[in-house]
């Protein structure tokens, strides 16, 4: 099985976090970035000197794209995959929604993995290989009351993967997207008792996934073992969109 060099943006906690973990413990070499670092950040950097690397940066900071990609290169070799993790919810109903927020959904959630993936993509097309993950939703496939700009940005993501899938499949690059269900995070804990029963009891599986659960999924696309798979927008929700 060949290493991976990934780069994971969003990467010092929750599903991030758990990509990251996921894919140090096969071997791979993994560089991430996030707006604020955390003690993992510095706890894994102690455990792996040579294969991980993590900066402080914010998604929306596009001019850095060109300087951090080459300094992680510089660093680790080369990316063959990347994962575009970061992200963040603003939930309301349009007619109600703050105009700024709407803005922050767009430049963080598809603005900056666009403008990133363009960078790192370069890279790979040289080298004739890569693995190119976006990390989408549940609802972007399906239809969740005060979440239509978020939904917009998720489902931008979706159609970002089919399209990229076709224009980089020539050069040896795969292209997918993983939207989760919900997921046992900070986002679920905030929730009402009352409103997560009712998840649960729609869901087929009976529980809430966990970030290990979609960390899975990820590390299985930037793996040989899918190198046939792109174009995809793979659903992890424990049957709850079935």
């Amino acid at each position: 099985m060949n290493k991976e060099i990934a780069l994971v943006s969003g990467g010092s906690k929750g599903l991030g976090l758990a990509i990251v973990r996921s894919l140090l413990a096969r071997g791979d070499s993994v560089a991430t970035f996030a707006r604020k670092s955390s003690p993992e950040m510095e706890e894994l950097q102690a455990a792996h000197p040579s294969r991980f690397s993590f900066v402080e940066a914010d998604i929306t900071e596009t001019q850095r794209f060109r300087n951090l990609v080459s300094a992680f290169e510089e660093q680790l070799g080369g990316f063959t995959g990347l994962v575009n993790n970061a992200g963040t919810v603003a939930e309301a109903l349009l007619a109600r929604q703050n105009p700024e927020d709407i803005l922050r959904l767009l430049s963080t959630n598809l603005a900056g993995p666009l403008l990133l993936t363009r960078e790192v993509a370069r890279g790979m097309m040289i080298r004739q290989r890569g693995r190119i993950i976006n990390i989408s939703s549940i609802v972007s496939v399906s239809g969740y009351k005060g979440t239509a700009a978020y939904s917009a940005t998720k489902g931008g993501l979706n159609a970002m993967t089919r399209a990229l899938a076709r224009e980089l499949g020539g050069r040896g690059i795969t292209v997918n997207a993983v939207a989760p269900g919900y997921m046992e995070t900070d986002l679920v804990k905030g929730m009402s008792p009352k409103h997560l029963a009712q998840i649960v009891r729609r869901t087929p599986l009976g529980r809430p996934g966990t970030v290990e659960d979609v960390a899975n999924v990820v590390a299985f696309l930037l793996s040989d073992a899918a190198s046939f798979i792109s174009g995809q927008t793979i659903v992890v929700d424990g049957g709850l969109n079935a």
